[in-house]
């Protein structure tokens, strides 16, 4: 067991050293010093900037993936309060189990909850990952004019619902919201493929430029957080000058 374990530390200390583009000698500490080395790695690396709490849920995530839903299942079972069901409704999303997911979300937005914010919009989430876009679009209508709806995850979900369903100018207005300076970049690099989708090659160009040059103009620790997605950005930027 211990054996395990230590493998599964070295390779979260690995993949963690890899895509934040930490300096290469922590590969040889890491890999030469299994346990010593993957400790001094996550306390150097990870602890000052994340916390106690995040480590020890992404290492047991590694370890044991279904333990979060188990633990979040007995406690509702135990205890079958609103907030109990949508973190189990959370869990079974985050595992992409959507149906499971769609369940306790619906299951939890019944009486005094059945307009709550956030189980909605984690509702619609589930609802277009599992190509329910349909409904995603009818959950849509009832948030879309609240301003806490505007830059959630929920919103830009609907504007690529909206782009499938051929309203583009409505999936555009939706878009745009996350196009903000040093922010959004998944979603601006989204912003930037619908525009090439849609034949929008100059707005594209223009704000792929945007992202670059916010790029070159970043912090060593910024472009170390977004590093992947930048990447993607500076790739997607070649192939369309």
């Amino acid at each position: 067991m211990l054996y395990y374990l230590t493998i599964a530390l070295q390779a979260y200390c690995v993949y963690h050293c890899f895509t934040n583009r930490n300096s290469y000698y922590w590969f040889f500490v890491i890999i030469f010093l299994p346990v010593v080395g993957s400790l001094l790695y996550i306390f150097m690396n990870i602890i000052n900037k994340q916390g106690i709490e995040k480590v020890q849920n992404d290492i047991t995530s590694v370890i044991n993936p279904t333990k979060k839903i188990t633990d979040l299942e007995k406690k509702f079972e135990f205890s079958n309060t609103f907030q109990n069901q949508v973190a189990l409704a959370d869990a079974y999303l985050e595992a992409k189990m959507f149906d499971k997911a769609i369940l306790n979300y619906e299951e939890s937005l019944k009486v005094v909850f059945v307009n709550d914010h956030y189980a909605l919009t984690k509702l619609l989430e589930a609802y277009y990952y599992a190509s329910q876009s349909d409904k995603a679009l009818k959950i849509a209508e009832r948030l879309k004019d609240d301003t806490k709806f505007k830059k959630t995850k929920a919103s830009f979900l609907y504007a690529l619902a909206l782009e499938k369903e051929g309203n583009i100018d409505k999936a555009e207005e939706f878009l745009t919201n996350f196009d903000a300076p040093y922010s959004y970049y998944e979603e601006r690099l989204a912003l930037a493929n619908f525009y090439i989708r849609n034949d929008h090659k100059t707005k594209a160009k223009t704000l792929l430029d945007e992202l670059v040059l916010e790029s070159e103009r970043m912090t060593k620790e910024s472009y170390r957080q977004n590093s992947g997605i930048l990447k993607k950005i500076v790739a997607l930027q070649k192939t369309n000058r």
